[in-house]
């Protein structure tokens, strides 16, 4: 079977973070090597990440029934909570994801902040 640039990107990100680098720095790194925006990369790992653990796509995330009865609705119920606690989970990673980008940010601008004060002050005084 032939290897999916979803694959390619789980697989690498994945060797990345075994290595010791950050999820969010490798995504990062990923995508401005392929060129590619950061949430194209970070979108085809979860994709695959979700296909190998079970989530291929090809089921119907609600069944048909004819009636519903309570263990069923128990089962849809506790299917709810269980999606509910991933979900959480990735609102967790996503805000961790922003704060380390945020961060890293605020270094690189606070790192150039006086070469660009500088720059404009000369500019300036060029003009009076």
């Amino acid at each position: 079977m032939a290897v999916t640039k979803a694959q390619e990107i789980y697989d690498r990100v994945e060797a990345m973070i075994a290595a010791g680098t950050e999820k969010a720095d490798a995504f990062k790194q990923i995508a401005e090597e392929a060129g590619r925006p950061y949430d194209s990369v970070r979108g085809s790992y979860y994709s695959h990440k979700k296909k190998i653990e079970g989530g291929d796509g090809t089921k119907p995330s609600r069944t048909r029934r004819r009636e519903t009865t309570p263990d069923d609705a128990l089962a849809d119920a506790r299917a709810a909570l269980e999606r509910a606690i991933s979900s959480i989970d990735r609102e967790v990673e996503a805000a961790e994801n922003r704060a380390t980008e945020a961060a890293a940010e605020a270094k690189a601008l606070k790192a150039s902040a006086a070469e660009r004060k500088k720059t404009i002050t000369e500019r300036l005084e060029a003009l009076k």
